[in-house]
């Protein structure tokens, strides 16, 4: 689990980049906003436009081929002194309803008051249950 500080780092920052790959090992990387709780890290889907034409997300239906994922964030800084990350592994999971779901949306919420206004009940989150942490760098505020 994270330490101390590696929480802490994570907290401090607002958008990490979710790593996932298809069942053939494709990577898709993208930039998500994340609540962190306990040993589990919640990135939940928002009504932002997507282009998906009818299909499910592409991070989703990795995630159902292939639920291994990696979670990066970090910190640059002209000062190169400052430069930090903090990497979390694990396995996904999707959750479309029920308690942990409305319990991450509420975290989501709080950290990023753009979803207050947004219609994201019925939209799934996607659960990092977190297995290895692994960071870089200076963590300090």
């Amino acid at each position: 689990m994270p330490s101390d500080q590696e929480r802490t780092f994570l907290l401090d920052q607002r958008v990490g980049r979710l790593a996932t790959a298809d069942g053939n090992g494709a990577p898709h990387v993208l930039p998500v906003g994340y609540a962190l709780r306990a040993e589990s890290l919640y990135i939940t889907i928002d009504d932002k436009p997507k282009r998906t034409s009818g299909r499910k997300l592409k991070r989703l239906q990795n995630i159902t081929e292939n639920p291994r994922v990696a979670v990066i964030v970090d910190r640059y800084d002209e000062d190169w002194s400052r430069l930090g990350w903090v990497m979390l592994r694990g396995r996904a999971e999707i959750l479309d309803d029920g308690e942990e779901h409305d319990t991450a949306q509420a975290l989501l919420r709080a950290r990023y008051p753009q979803l207050t206004g947004m219609q994201i009940a019925g939209y799934p989150v996607i659960a990092l249950r977190i297995e290895r942490v692994t960071s870089w760098g200076n963590l300090r505020r």
